[in-house]
């Protein structure tokens, strides 16, 4: 599937002891504009989080799927699940249903006791873990920006902006993406959610 078929830009950066992941809030379908205020990042526990490019309805099933597979070990074997362990779930439920994908790019990212991780799946469950990723059909400019200004030694502040500096550039060519950017910023404290508006 293309990557201009998911409409968004949501991109992810990972630094020593955290992760940022962000992303638009823009729901548009052939040209029209749906929605202005679509969260397509999503807290699933104080360490874990998700962000996504494609169809809000499966936006929100695999994150409610995930979440629900995390809290049910959790609440099993009474420790935290490892973030390699929840992309490999979300992984193997994606390619289960390869005949009939979910119509999404997903970024997983967390903090676990093995450090900061970032993986990148696509609708059939492929699982690429990275430093930085961006996805969605403002991807190719994001990333752009990313890779120009990343380096291993970024703190949590310029991961932040940096982020937002991404989702801005592509919002400026991308009709598919724009109206605020949401940040979702995990750390060992936990996670911190915040809207940041975009320029007219």
């Amino acid at each position: 599937m293309p990557l201009t078929y998911f409409g968004a830009t949501t991109v992810g950066i990972r630094g020593k002891d955290f992760v940022v992941l962000a992303s638009e809030r823009r729901m548009s379908y052939g040209g029209y504009i749906l929605s202005r205020s679509i969260r397509k990042v999503f807290k699933i526990t104080d360490k874990l989080g998700m962000a996504f490019a494609g169809l809000f309805a499966d936006m929100q099933a695999l994150a409610k799927y995930l979440e629900a597979e995390v809290k049910f070990y959790e609440l099993t074997l009474e420790k935290p699940m490892k973030i390699r362990s929840a992309a490999k779930i979300l992984s193997i439920i994606l390619y289960s249903q390869k005949y009939m994908p979910y119509l999404s790019e997903t970024l997983v990212g967390g903090i676990d006791s093995e450090g900061a991780h970032l993986f990148v799946l696509d609708p059939l469950g492929s699982l690429i873990e990275d430093d930085y990723a961006a996805i969605g059909s403002g991807a190719p400019i994001a990333i752009g920006i990313i890779e120009t200004n990343y380096s291993k030694a970024v703190n949590v502040n310029d991961a932040e902006k940096l982020a937002y500096d991404a989702i801005r550039a592509a919002a400026e060519r991308d009709s598919s993406s724009g109206d605020g950017v949401d940040l979702l910023v995990i750390t060992k404290e936990g996670i911190k959610e915040q809207y940041l508006k975009l320029p007219k």
